[in-house]
């Protein structure tokens, strides 16, 4: 019999390991700009075509390759951040494991520009599916150049499988973003189809956050400072009235590195516990200093699952300062000592006498003694007769009289401002009265939407909201949906928007904070089909302007609800699947009565 187990072409093993490194363009742009990073560079640029899958550029001034270096790098396991196994617990760099560029020359066209700063000439190397196709001398400015071309060229099921261009550049300012904000003293610029998104300027901390997100941000951010034996951390967290149900900004980073941590998230929701709404969340950006020996970054492929060696302690530094943070900066009235032009309050003295209040009596006083008014009852016919006149009946007739007992004995009842109960055949029916107002306005908006006939309110001075380069450019592609739905909204450049007119029935509503809920909440469904589109849409904004729970109604108004879910194609469910009607059987309530 002959042996069946063989060993795998190197370009085989290459594209199964590229199955985990490189997903997505955005891959490539996380690990090249993170190559950058360990090279020393102050200014990384990028460019993408087709939001990656055309080509991907990654342009660097850090220290370059010699020759030899740039066609090793490409090798498998070909590293120069590590040397044994005991140096993946003092790690120091960004990347590691020598899978990176071995990962993406697998499955794209890969061609390198690179020289030395004490080089006289560059070499400039041409790589398409792991094969080398040239490799020369060549004139370039130092640092390094990667221009990665036809992601997935020779893997077209993994191609098929990339999302639409906008999904993927969503995927791509992200993790821009992820590594711009925890290296603010680099220099970014990142081009989508010759088109700026971003240009960051070397800053401090805040200010680079400020650069990403937006002015508006800045305003409601506090700032976190500890330094123990065990971890030092610092960054900013959001003030209570920041919280918002989806789209909140949070971020982790622990030695120069963004991680995932529910267990930490957990703990900033613990310090916010009874100041935000239930399911709200706060946006937050902490960054972790900690030994590199007390944290193992090589528990996942993408290095975003990060393990500490003291967690719990960790955890409750991290509580205690986020607490301290909100405690110190929390809204307060202070006490006004300035007294001028106030009165004089004396300060009260035991040791001094005090006489009591004198009250001045008239001892001959005797209310019986006058009668101030005498009443005239000789024309008491007339007063009579004027009183009876102006007696009403009680009923006019049985129709007056049976819309009084109506009012008195109403066909709705509100229990707790969260229920409106009602009798029917079957027994006793009670409804959430926010679920059904959310389930009637899903309709309405999406009747809306089909129709074209919008119901908009204009407003007297338009409102202008600012929004981040990631939301901006996913927001153009929903703008014709949103006008559809009542709002009017006019791009007046980089990235900031003049709202004309909302939708009838949500004036109050912080129109800033709602229209980036619905857009996160757009930005979160896989597909990106209109009809998708249309019902994230919907739903958010009638869940924001659905009456809250607590709101005292009306008979009249218990009535339309009543009447208009009722009216709508699913009566029993919200569009996300929340329960709306309960109905309590007779026999089950004469059970309560031992009847």
């Amino acid at each position: 019999m002959s042996d069946i187990i063989q060993l795998l072409p190197d370009n085989v093993a290459n594209q199964i390991a590229a199955g985990e490194v490189i997903q997505r363009p955005a891959s490539i742009i996380k690990e090249l700009v993170e190559n950058a990073i360990d090279a020393r560079a102050t200014t990384i640029n990028i460019a993408v075509v087709d939001a990656g899958r055309t080509s991907v550029q990654v342009l660097d001034n850090g220290s370059g390759m010699t020759a030899t270096d740039a066609l090793m790098a490409f090798e498998r396991h070909a590293t120069s951040k590590i040397r044994d196994a005991a140096d993946l617990f003092t790690l120091q760099t960004m990347g590691f494991r020598g899978e990176a560029l071995a990962s993406i020359a697998a499955v794209a066209q890969v061609e390198l520009r690179t020289r030395r700063e004490a080089d006289q000439l560059g070499t400039s190397l041409s790589i398409a599916g792991s094969k080398i196709l040239s490799q020369e001398p060549c004139s370039c400015p130092a640092g390094s150049n990667f221009l990665v071309e036809n992601l997935f060229f020779n893997v077209p099921a993994r191609r098929k499988f990339l999302k639409s261009n906008s999904t993927e550049l969503n995927n791509i300012i992200t993790a821009f973003e992820r590594i711009a904000l925890v290296y603010p003293n680099i220099a970014f610029t990142l081009h989508s189809n010759n088109t700026e998104l971003y240009n960051l300027k070397p800053s401090g901390y805040k200010q680079r956050i400020v650069d990403i997100f937006g002015k508006r941000l800045s305003q409601g951010l506090l700032p976190v400072n500890v330094e123990t034996t065990l971890c030092n951390l610092h960054g900013f967290v959001g003030k209570p009235d920041s919280a918002r149900k989806k789209g909140a900004l949070q971020y982790f980073f622990v030695n120069g590195r963004y991680m995932k941590h529910p267990y930490f998230n957990r703990a900033i929701q613990v310090a916010f516990e009874r100041l935000i709404p239930p399911g709200e969340q706060v946006p937050y950006f902490i960054y972790f200093e900690v030994p590199a020996e007390t944290i193992d970054v090589n528990i996942h492929p993408t290095k975003t699952e990060i393990k500490f060696e003291s967690e719990q302690a960790v955890w409750q530094i991290l509580m205690a300062a986020v607490k301290e943070a909100v405690g110190r900066f929390n809204d307060v009235p202070a006490i006004d000592f300035n007294n001028e032009g106030r009165p004089d309050i004396p300060i009260f003295n035991p040791d001094t006498h005090t006489s009591a209040p004198k009250i001045n009596l008239n001892p001959d006083y005797n209310p019986f003694r006058e009668t101030p008014h005498k009443r005239n009852l000789d024309n008491w016919e007339t007063i009579y007769s004027q009183i009876t006149a102006e007696e009403p009946t009680l009923f006019e007739n049985n129709e007056q009289e049976n819309s009084i007992i109506e009012e008195k004995s109403p066909a709705h009842y509100q229990y707790k401002g969260k229920y409106i109960m009602t009798a029917v055949k079957s027994g006793l029916m009670i409804i959430d009265q926010h679920q059904a107002h959310i389930r009637i306005l899903y309709e309405d908006y999406m009747r809306q939407i089909e129709t074209k006939k919008r119901n908009t309110q204009k407003l007297l001075f338009p409102e202008i909201i600012q929004l981040p380069t990631k939301t901006n450019q996913f927001a153009e592609t929903i703008l014709p949906e949103l006008n559809e739905m009542g709002f009017e909204l006019t791009d007046i450049g980089d990235g900031s928007y003049a709202v004309n007119g909302i939708p009838s029935g949500l004036e109050g509503l912080n129109i800033a904070n709602l229209l980036a809920e619905m857009l996160a909440s757009v930005n979160e469904i896989t597909s990106n089909t209109r009809t998708d589109i249309d019902h994230t849409l919907a739903l958010s904004l009638a869940r924001n302007a659905a009456i809250p729970y607590g709101q005292v109604l009306g008979n009249q108004e218990m009535e339309n609800i009543v009447n208009s879910l009722f009216a709508c194609e699913n009566v029993n469910y919200t569009p996300d699947g929340q329960k709306i009607i309960s109905i309590m059987s007779q026999s089950d309530i004469d059970s309560l009565f031992d009847k």
